[in-house]
């Protein structure tokens, strides 16, 4: 197994007398897929805001490469290698989707604006909207906002990605398209934690599995292991596996 990149030790964030972590502890080897699954309210993206720096914790630590991370700010954490995508995406909406990933190449990745262009142009291709390229980003589709939203993840050169909840919107063949993408991303030696509802997809690239409930973790291991535990069948009651 390779080293520990990302390390997570007794995480807890609470609003007033809602506690949404609870102590999570959890380690992200280098090169491998995690995927988080949990119900609605588990904590699942109060953990990624933790871990990318826009909020803070009451209490726990999170160490990247071996360093505490402690008060870094978003962008000095994106600079260090830790790219994210947000469930609602969040583009810079008056510019173009290639302005959208000039912006992360050029601040995050530190590239100078000509060799940006030809890495942007590539990620747009690899992501499915090099059409889409001198659109503004406000006037796309849904599922383009999305793409566009992994690409600027993506051009700011992440040795750690996370992905929150990429697939939702997106139809079966979408979502087999977005995997095969996603071990694409895996196989260039980027990590990934992969917080999804499409259960689907995300067994079918993950190489571990983490559940969240209630702000506590409630099962780990591999996909099949976790799956099969009657705690996870339970909090999963009503969905198809």
């Amino acid at each position: 197994m390779s080293a520990v990149l990302l390390s997570v030790r007794g995480l807890t964030k609470s609003y007033g007398v809602v506690r949404v972590l609870d102590r999570v502890d959890l380690d992200v080897y280098g090169g491998e897929v995690l995927g988080i699954l949990g119900p609605n309210g588990a904590g699942k993206t109060t953990l990624f805001n933790v871990i990318s720096g826009d909020i803070r914790p009451q209490a726990g630590t999170v160490e990247y490469s071996g360093a505490a991370l402690g008060d870094e700010a978003p962008f000095q954490r994106a600079r260090r290698g830790i790219g994210r995508t947000y469930q609602i995406p969040r583009p810079y909406a008056a510019m173009t989707t290639f302005e959208n990933l000039l912006v992360a190449a050029m601040f995050s990745a530190g590239r100078r604006e000509r060799d940006a262009y030809a890495h942007c142009a590539a990620i747009l291709h690899d992501c499915g909207i090099a059409e889409r390229a001198n659109l503004q980003a406000g006037s796309l589709t849904l599922l383009d906002r999305k793409r566009l939203e992994l690409a600027r993840a993506l051009a700011g050169e992440p040795k750690i990605l996370l992905l929150d909840e990429i697939a939702g919107g997106l139809t079966d063949e979408e979502s087999r398209t977005l995997v095969e993408l996603v071990r694409r991303i895996r196989d260039k030696g980027i990590t990934i934690v992969w917080i999804e509802h499409v259960l689907h997809a995300i067994m079918a690239v993950a190489d571990r599995v983490i559940v969240l409930s209630f702000g506590q973790k409630i099962a780990e291991g591999s996909p099949s292991e976790v799956m099969a535990d009657p705690e996870v069948r339970r909090v999963y009651m009503g969905i198809e596996v």
